[in-house]
């Protein structure tokens, strides 16, 4: 189990981290994720006990990082975005240093053929680490987390210069590992996020903005009184009648996406439901409607609004763009 009471870190009048508090427990991925300067890397510096906090805890299975380094480390498998890999060393020889550096107990041999069988590299223990591929590179410094076996594993970036079919065996391999392991998992990769973890935490300017599940977190900050539409008529006709209907506020025209057939987005007044109305103009018209839906946002419109504010996602800010450059208007 991972816990983080009220950890905050500041570099001199420069809060990194303020005030943030989560848990991870047994058995479970959690995403973590944060825009570039955000304080997701000092969070996780703190956890595998590269920095210390400025006030705070962080708990490894039930150990404070602070005052007993060197016993929550043992329960810690790490993963940074460059693994810490010996180029000169065979993989074979790397994770036999590792093996010792980390004083492991487990029979040896066994335990190690059972590490390159998990992450895949049996056909490169007797190679160079520095002539190996990087997604190969990538498995190895896998393979050296695990050494031990231990109960939290930190993953910074782990599919990092895999192909898809490695990116898809490493996600099963989280996955898998997910059901005894406590794993935080650092990615900017908001569907490998989405595909492995079963709760997210998203940090920006410091502080934690949102702590639940993909799900949830759409489902919470979506409106049910947006809308996307795919109608068939002409694009400026259909608008003028989609914005006569009664309660809704604005409305804008996406794309193109077949000839005649547009892609709309409806904004209603807050709470109200008009989808009869809508349906009821439209048919009277004979526009049909090929597609409509609520506008439950996808987990990077739910990342870009929770660290940005940026609610369609770009969309209208397009439309208005080419409206004034249309105007002769310059941008």
């Amino acid at each position: 189990m991972i816990e983080v009471r009220n950890l905050t870190k500041n570099y001199g009048s420069k809060t990194a981290v303020n005030n943030i508090s989560f848990k991870a427990e047994e058995g479970q991925v959690l995403g973590f994720l944060g825009p570039n300067g955000a304080g997701k890397s000092t969070t996780m510096n703190i956890l595998t006990g590269y920095i210390s906090s400025t006030e705070g805890q962080a708990f490894i299975n039930g150990v404070d990082i602070l005052e007993d380094p060197i016993k929550a480390k043992s329960f810690i498998g790490y993963l940074p975005e460059q693994p810490p890999l010996y180029y000169d060393m065979t993989v074979d020889e790397y994770l036999n240093f590792v093996y010792k550096l980390k004083k492991c107990t487990l029979p040896r041999i066994s335990h190690l053929n059972e590490i390159c069988d998990i992450v895949k590299l049996n056909d490169v223990r007797k190679r160079l680490i520095k002539n190996l591929s990087k997604g190969y590179k990538q498995r190895v410094g896998f393979a050296q987390a695990l050494v031990g076996n231990p109960k939290v594993l930190i993953l910074d970036e782990p599919t990092v210069g895999l192909d898809p079919k490695q990116i898809i065996e490493i996600r099963t391999l989280i996955k898998k590992l997910g059901k005894n392991h406590t794993i935080i998992l650092s990615s900017h990769i908001l569907p490998e996020v989405q595909a492995v973890c079963d709760r997210i935490v998203v940090i920006n300017k410091g502080r934690i903005v949102a702590d639940d599940n993909a799900e949830a977190l759409a489902r919470n900050l979506s409106a049910d009184h947006k809308l996307i539409l795919h109608i068939e008529g002409g694009s400026e006709e259909v608008k003028k009648l989609l914005s006569s209907v009664s309660d809704v506020e604005r409305v804008f025209v996406g794309r193109q996406l077949d000839e005649r057939v547009y892609e709309y987005h409806l904004e209603a007044k807050e709470g109200v439901d008009v989808r009869r109305e809508v349906f009821k103009k439209l048919a009277s018209r004979n526009y049909p409607i090929l597609m409509m839906r609520s506008s439950e946002l996808s987990l990077e419109e739910v990342f870009l609004k929770l660290t940005t504010g940026d609610e369609y996602g770009g969309a209208e800010k397009i439309e208005k763009k080419l409206d004034k450059l249309g105007k002769g208007g310059k941008e």
